[in-house]
């Protein structure tokens, strides 16, 4: 018997991905919130619950976004039930994704390091 390259789960979660991305997109246009897109969608095996994991172009308004986006859970799942083929959408909850600031934070150090002090480039 072949084995399957991806899980259910995968691929379910693909597909959230790509449709929530474009209801926040919406939601972000609509309501004036702070600009925020799907990073990863990561769905249980049983497929009651989705984490929808958040990235913010300024992270700093990030939690006026997340708190927007929980509100608009319901309304999201809804229009996942008319929009996708499935029996039962899961469950929303949105987190954010604070990796890439991270990642920005680290590559911020290490190019202060990487100058050697008294180049002459603040004199």
């Amino acid at each position: 018997m072949p084995s399957r390259d991806f899980k259910r789960t995968d691929r379910v979660g693909a597909e959230l991905r790509r449709e929530l991305g474009l209801l926040v997109h919406a939601a972000v246009r609509d309501h004036a919130l702070p600009s925020v897109s799907v990073s990863d969608v990561e769905v249980t095996r049983d497929l009651d619950w989705a984490t929808v994991w958040i990235t913010a172009l300024q992270p700093e308004q990030a939690p006026v976004a997340m708190k927007a986006l929980k509100e608009l859970a319901v309304e999201f799942r809804r229009s996942l039930s008319r929009g996708m083929r499935l029996r039962r959408v899961p469950e929303l909850r949105f987190k954010y994704d604070d990796s890439v600031d991270k990642g920005e934070r680290i590559e911020r150090l290490l190019s202060e390091s990487s100058t050697p002090p008294g180049d002459g480039a603040d004199e």
